[in-house]
């Protein structure tokens, strides 16, 4: 009883979200490796042959960018590890603009097509890629699709095992098998064996978009480890907060004066320097545009693909003398953060580089599988036997 009672709910669960599953495992394998094709567009556009040329310095190109974009206030500089990348000045939300790092001018890179074939794509996998108040209905079916595949993916392991544990019967539920013309046994064999060797990285996969959706799944992120949920627009993390603190303490009440302090080429360096004497490769450096006479500055450290925020870190210098007043890993945060952080971007995988990505991709790949020959396999049981019936009562 309680096994046939498992089997209508998964069945007639697949059947009323099949077609949204489908749709977003048809789009997650389009996305799968979104973040290395537009790095390879990008990249396409850089400079080369630039050795030994010299480049402009990071306070030359502010000048330049407050000079020919007046209306744009910038928030941070991002230096990409790579001589031909351009300079970007981002501006959070609403956009920025890159400069040519040897002249100043503006510098596009990458290609505006695959930029509008991913966002559409993504905007189709999260709500259809609707619009307005149509977005936030179409996002309750995704997130109650995506809640109805986990159960899918639960109730499916319960259901693999079969009634009778001989070897046959597991055989077929983990191997394929020749099927040829035989498209019920087909179907019964792919549902199945995918099922199986895709359970566990699907699980990862769908349970963390739960977070996404749901304030609740998102919460439950900090209550495991006994946190409380960060309001947005929290302030700094305690080390970032304590050392601008401390330095701003030892500044006194005077403000000190620009002049005093290093340019933010000088300060790039310095961070640039740190780094690599010590050894860790870096990616990119966001460093903070500072506010008027405050006595620090901020960067961001990437040393990972983009995707991978345990490889993320935080750093503050004092704008005096260059030196590091604040160093903040991402195994300084705490546990809720953390996890949070990984969540986002396990439900891609690019958190494992690119294996993770990959394995996201092939599973999503044989989600596609799945909903097909589940879908199939239902058609059989319920609409079949309705048409012979009809045929048998017209002979």
């Amino acid at each position: 009883m309680f096994r046939k009672v498992f089997f209508w709910s998964h069945l007639v669960s697949g059947v009323l979200a099949g077609l949204v599953i489908l749709m977003m495992s048809v789009t997650g394998v389009l996305l799968t490796y979104e973040r290395q094709i537009l790095a390879w567009a990008e990249q396409s556009d850089f400079l080369s042959d630039i050795q030994g040329q010299e480049r402009l310095t990071l306070d030359q190109l502010f000048f330049i960018a407050k000079t020919e974009y007046p209306d744009s206030f910038p928030t941070s500089i991002v230096i990409t590890n790579d001589p031909g990348a351009p300079v970007t000045f981002s501006a959070g939300r609403s956009g920025g603009f890159s400069l040519n790092p040897l002249t100043g001018e503006a510098m596009e890179t990458g290609s505006e097509s695959l930029e509008h074939f991913f966002s559409t794509i993504t905007g189709i996998h999260r709500w259809f890629n609707l619009s307005g108040e149509k977005r936030s209905t179409a996002r309750a079916i995704t997130g109650a699709s995506n809640l109805i595949f986990l159960f899918l993916i639960f109730s499916g392991f319960y259901l693999w095992f079969p009634k009778i544990w001989t070897w046959g019967a597991f055989r077929i539920r983990f191997l394929f098998r020749n099927t040829a013309g035989k498209s019920k046994a087909r179907d019964f064999n792919w549902h199945h064996v995918m099922g199986f060797w895709s359970a566990i990285p699907l699980i990862f996969v769908v349970a963390t978009a739960s977070v996404f959706y749901y304030p609740w799944a998102n919460n439950l992120v900090y209550q495991v480890y006994g946190e409380e949920v960060p309001r947005r627009g929290a302030a700094p993390a305690p080390a970032i907060t304590s050392a601008i603190n401390s330095a701003n303490q030892a500044t006194g009440s005077l403000p000190a004066k620009q002049a005093d302090y290093l340019s933010l080429q000088a300060l790039y360096a310095n961070a640039a320097h740190y780094l690599d004497s010590s050894g860790d490769k870096w990616r990119q450096i966001s460093l903070g545009l500072p506010r008027g006479n405050s006595p620090t500055i901020n960067l961001a450290i990437d040393q990972g693909n983009g995707g991978q925020p345990h490889r993320r870190h935080n750093m503050v210098l004092d704008r005096e003398s260059g030196d590091i007043a604040a160093w903040q890993p991402f195994s300084s945060q705490s546990p809720g953060r953390q996890t949070r952080s990984i969540v986002r971007y396990l439900h891609t995988g690019e958190v494992l580089g690119l294996w993770g990505q990959t394995i996201a991709g092939l599973v999503s790949l044989t989600s596609i599988f799945m909903v097909w020959t589940g879908l199939a396999l239902a058609w059989r049981r319920l609409v079949s036997p309705l048409f012979r019936k009809k045929k048998l009562s017209a002979a």
